[in-house]
Parts: C-alpha cells; sequence; structure tokens
C-alpha cells in the first residue's frame, strides 16, 4: 500500500516530449520548477492518488538489468539527487525514441524526486514519473464592475493522471520496487509506456502467486477437466465456487490442502498438478508451494470466478450454492437439453 501523508517534492522538472513519428521533436525546460507548499500539495494528490492497487512491478532486462535505461537513469538519481535535471533529460529522450506509434500523444513529462514516501510500511525516498497527454476544457467566471465575464482555457484536469510510475529507492537489485498506472493506452499503443519505456515486469510477491493461483484454477477448470473428465457447466461453476470460496476464507494458500479441499478426487488431483507444470511452462513462471493469499489480488482477479451458466440468448443461471439442487437431461421429444432447478422458497 502507497501512503503520500508524509511524502514532499524535493525537485520537480517538465519537459515537453512529442511523437517522434511526427517528428514533434521535444521541448525542453532550462531548470527545475520552482513551486510553493500549496501547489505541491496539488502535486502530490494528482501524482498519488491513482496508485491504488497493490500491484508492483520492477524494471528488468532481459541480459543486465543495468542496460535498462530508466533503471540506470532512476540509480544516477538515488545516488545523487541533484543530477534529477540531467538525467530527466536522458528520460525524455528514451521517452521519445518509445513514442513513435501514431496515436501516441504529445504531452508533458513530469520527472519529480519525493522524499518519506510509505510503501508496505516502509519510508524510503521515490522518482515519479508521468506524463500528461490530455487537456479539458475549463470556464473561467470573472466579475466585472456590475455583471460577469465567461472564458474558457484547456488546462489539466488534477483528478486524471494519464501515465505515471513511481519508482521506490528499495530492492534496487531486484529492479527496484515499482508502481505503474496507465489509464488513457489502449490496443497496440499501450505497450509503450510499461513495456517499452519502461520495461517493467511483476513483481513476484503474495500479489503476484495469488493471481496466478486463481488463473491456474480457472484454466484448469474450464479448459483442461472437459478433455479429461465428464463434466458440465454446473460441474465447473461448482468448482469455480469452491475455489472462490477457498480464496476468501484462508489467509494462507497452500497447494496441497487446495487440491485436496476443492478438487478432491484423485484423478482430478492428479490432472490438477500435471496442468499446473504446463501452466508454469507456457506462461514462464514458478508457483511457491504455499503463501499468504492478497486480498486485493482476489478482489480484483477473482471475478473470473464466474458462476453463470449462459444457455443460447434467453437464460443465465446463476448458481451459488448446493450443486444437487440443478440437474441436467435432454428431451427427446425436442432434441434439447434442459436443465431442473430445485428451490423451497422463491423470492
Amino acid at each position: 500500500m502507497i501512503t503520500s501523508e508524509l511524502a514532499g517534492i524535493k525537485s520537480i522538472v517538465v519537459h515537453k516530449v512529442g511523437n517522434k513519428s511526427n517528428e514533434d521533436g521535444i521541448r525542453y525546460s532550462k531548470s527545475a520548477l520552482s513551486t510553493n507548499e500549496d501547489i505541491n500539495k496539488l502535486l502530490i494528490s494528482y501524482f498519488f492518488t491513482p496508485f491504488k492497487s497493490e500491484e508492483y512491478f520492477q524494471l528488468f532486462h532481459d541480459s543486465d538489468l543495468k542496460l535498462n535505461e530508466v533503471y540506470s537513469y532512476a540509480s544516477e538519481v538515488f545516488d545523487n539527487p541533484e543530477s534529477l535535471y540531467d538525467q530527466s533529460v536522458n528520460l525524455a529522450k528514451h521517452l521519445y525514441e518509445n513514442s513513435s506509434h501514431p496515436k501516441i500523444k504529445a504531452g508533458e513529462l513530469y520527472v519529480t524526486y519525493f522524499n518519506d514516501c510509505i510503501v508496505d510500511g516502509e519510508q524510503v525516498d521515490a522518482i515519479g514519473i508521468f506524463k500528461s497527454e490530455s487537456r479539458e476544457t475549463y470556464l473561467r467566471v470573472m466579475p466585472t464592475a456590475d455583471n460577469y465575464e465567461i472564458d474558457s482555457e484547456a488546462g489539466i484536469n488534477i483528478n486524471k493522471l494519464d501515465k505515471g510510475c513511481l519508482i521506490f529507492n528499495t530492492e534496487k537489485e531486484k529492479g527496484y520496487l515499482v508502481a505503474v498506472v496507465d489509464n488513457l493506452s489502449k490496443g497496440s499503443e499501450a505497450q509503450y509506456w510499461s513495456d517499452h519505456f519502461l520495461h517493467v515486469r511483476q513483481r513476484e510477491d503474495d500479489y503476484f502467486q495469488t493471481q496466478n493461483a486463481i488463473r491456474l484454477c480457472k484454466d484448469f477448470v474450464m479448459e483442461q477437466m472437459p478433455g479429461e473428465f465428464e463434466v458440465d457447466k454446473a460441474d465447473q461453476v461448482e468448482l469455480l465456487n469452491k475455489s472462490a470460496q477457498f480464496f476468501k476464507e484462508n489467509e494462507n494458500f497452500d497447494f496441497e490442502d487446495f487440491s485436496n479441499e476443492v478438487m478432491q478426487e484423485p484423478q482430478i488431483i492428479e490432472s490438477f498438478k500435471n496442468h499446473r507444470a504446463s501452466f508454469e511452462n507456457k506462461n514462464q513462471l514458478k508457483f511457491e508451494d504455499a503463501f499468504e493469499v492478497s486480498t486485493p489480488a482476489v478482489k480484483k482477479t477473482g471475478r473470473v470466478f464466474k458462476s453463470v451458466i449462459k444457455l443460447d440468448k434467453n437464460f443465465h443461471i446463476y448458481i451459488h450454492g448446493n450443486r444437487d439442487y440443478i440437474r441436467k437431461g435432454h428431451d427427446e421429444e425436442t432434441g434439447m437439453d434442459y436443465y431442473q432447478l430445485f428451490f423451497e422458497e422463491e423470492n
């Protein structure tokens, strides 16, 4: 969790970075901004408020972490905060080189040095890299001697950060602890901020483990089981419900406990274990046998456990409880399948 109550802005630099394919170029500022306490409070709110997720990342490079440009520039700033301006110029150049997609908009790049940030209970300094791409129209109402005048002006909405990252001065040897926000990009151009400019990968913490364990369960129940066992949609929904219940009710995940409690049948358990190995290989990740369940990850990723059966375009059946109260059959006269639902009381 990130908190900014104690955070202060030590220095901030702004440059204008355009689209390289349009040959927009870069407009560099000549020095760091001069701000006051009131503006700093607004900026801290603008920069920190969007970072609500507890999904964290790390800067990385396939061959050598030091070859990651953002990692290199950030390390220079943490070693010598007075170098922020020089490194902000390097970051602007690096961003421009990765801004060639035709849909990428020009915008202001803010490079900021924060002190006294708190992340997961640890107080550290941080480097913020933010980009504002969108403009909104604001009305200015100004009193005159006996009336009012209305004018319009284009500006930045401080409640809507377009793109940003916070690089915290901790876990340097692993690529730092990094939080990322991208509220604008969709489609192929979305890759340029996280994948190309920052070049980050997800941090392998409890959030990561919980998230992928949930995905493993869904993938097994919905994709693997139908090819190996005689299961219908109701059986699949029941297993998804049991999986969701396990993650909600347990503070810790143990692979053996989960397999025995949710999968239960020896053949299904064995198949689930084999699927785990193929899932790890396919997604190039490694599961821990036991880890602490991340509640934020369950809330976000747990949405994949959909307890619904969709029948043509006519009906949706939501199953929340006892599997025995729903039965599937086949009607010979119409040649259609059907479900029987049993209940004691109609609300």
